[in-house]
């Protein structure tokens, strides 16, 4: 703020100076460019120093141990680092707390000590440096929106490329997982076997040390319960829509809209309570009342739930596409003679079409990676069956259950879950791939 206020009157300053009105930029922008370049390289010199700043003091108190202890194997030394960081930190350690302990843990706070104040004077020094300099250079003939433009530009720059290298990493990391449990498990076993059973024993005397992953069933599961969950959300989220923007006055739909978007805010798990003790019950006692045999936990029951969940995600987005369409559009069609409905189906809709694609495209993604409905309607067996009245699991729910317990993490029951996650992954590129030829090929037609 100092640097904000300081470069802006050095701007008023100048151009009083030069006559007035022979600033290349307003002073708004010279402010701003005094801001930026006392801000970031101290943000930058504070990043750096937070970031390798443990790592030198550990080695400089690792470096002044006892010789006795230094020259322990680098597992038991970690094992002294922590127990002298966790008294640096006021915790329990693993051992007796031993004279040559506490004074290296005496030592550790009195370099953090110096640290934070050497960051402080470094860091302030170099704000003031840079502000210095900035305000030397303050001139008429500086172009101080073009710098200051260019710098939120790198910015952006910068953030696009965070998020592209961080969906690199995600894919990266779940790849390499997978291709450690392919070693243990054929990939056509996986893909392909139609038992799945990935319990593992801890100790080699343990029965079932060998487990089944065949992923048919789970694959079986998953498509079935986002199926059904789509055939209730994609007819009622579009005609709903339609409705909404078509047909509608402002009252009704200044209501029903907020209405129908509040189930989009409504914890899944409250959703997963409503399925297993309302929606699961009917379905089995209506069952049985004509004589069919439903489970207690069915993929019917958590399709509906999950189907009445995602309708904001296609009635919203495909409200808001139908009402970008132009007006004008609208307004050809019933120069031509076309009714509302003829208007609604040949013009408005396929003029839509991108978009609404778009949106059951995101309810899509949104029913396959959905868990606590899963788990609470449908529940954890892995069957092979076509049956919606049958129990039933999804992707996504047994990479929850693989990776909770006490199973050793290099496992292939542990590993397994990658292994669904990189199919998870797969399966949502190809309908994203699918999704896009579907809309090119009507913006062709239509645009």
């Amino acid at each position: 703020m100092l640097g904000y206020y300081t470069g802006r009157r050095r701007a008023f300053a100048v151009d009083v100076e030069a006559g007035g009105r022979n600033l290349h930029s307003r002073p708004v922008y010279y402010g701003i460019l005094t801001a930026l370049w006392c801000g970031i390289p101290a943000m930058i010199l504070f990043l750096f120093w937070l970031s390798f700043e443990p790592a030198i003091i550990t080695n400089i108190v690792v470096t002044e141990l006892p010789s006795e202890i230094k020259d322990l194997p680098e597992s038991r030394l970690n094992l002294v680092v922590n127990d002298v960081k966790n008294l640096v930190e006021g915790n329990i350690v693993s051992g007796e707390v031993k004279p040559w302990m506490q004074k290296a843990a005496d030592h550790y706070k009195d370099l953090q000590i110096v640290s934070k104040a050497a960051l402080a004077v470094i860091a302030l020094s170099l704000a003031i440096l840079c502000t210095l300099a900035v305000f030397r250079k303050i001139t008429p003939q500086l172009r101080a929106r073009n710098h200051v433009e260019g710098i939120f530009k790198y910015f952006l720059i910068i953030c696009s490329t965070f998020a592209i290298f961080t969906t690199i990493g995600i894919v990266l990391s779940v790849l390499f997982e997978a291709v450690r449990f392919f070693k243990v498990i054929p990939v056509t076993e996986f893909l392909f076997g139609l038992d799945w059973s990935p319990q593992m024993a801890i100790r080699e005397d343990q029965v079932g040390s060998s487990g089944a992953f065949g992923a048919i069933p789970i694959f079986l599961g998953t498509m079935m319960i986002s199926a059904i969950a789509m055939l209730v959300a994609a007819p009622l989220g579009l005609m709903a829509a339609i409705y909404l923007s078509e047909y509608a006055d402002r009252k009704i739909r200044a209501v029903v809209k907020p209405m129908l978007e509040i189930l989009a805010g409504i914890p899944t798990v409250v959703y997963g309570f409503f399925a297993a003790l309302t929606v699961a019950p009917f379905i089995r006692n209506t069952g049985s009342l004509i004589g069919m045999d439903v489970s207690s936990e069915s993929a019917l029951a958590a399709g509906l739930v999950m189907g009445i969940m995602i309708i904001p995600f296609v009635s919203s987005l495909s409200d808001d596409v139908i009402n970008a369409v132009p007006q004008a559009m609208r307004d050809g069609a019933y120069a031509l003679g076309a009714t509302n409905s003829e208007t609604i189906k040949q013009v408005v809709i396929p003029a839509a079409l991108p978009g609404i694609v778009g949106g059951i495209l995101l309810a899509v993604s949104r029913a396959i990676g959905e868990t606590m409905i899963v788990v609470m309607a449908a529940g954890l067996t892995a069957n092979l069956t076509l049956n919606p009245l049958k129990t039933v699991t999804t992707v996504t729910v047994q990479i929850v259950t693989l990776l909770v317990g006490d199973q050793e993490f290099d496992s292939p029951k542990t590993l397994a879950a990658f292994a669904l996650g990189l199919m998870l992954f797969v399966a949502t590129l190809l309908l994203n791939v699918l999704a896009l030829h579907i809309v090119r090929k009507y913006r062709e037609q239509y645009e």
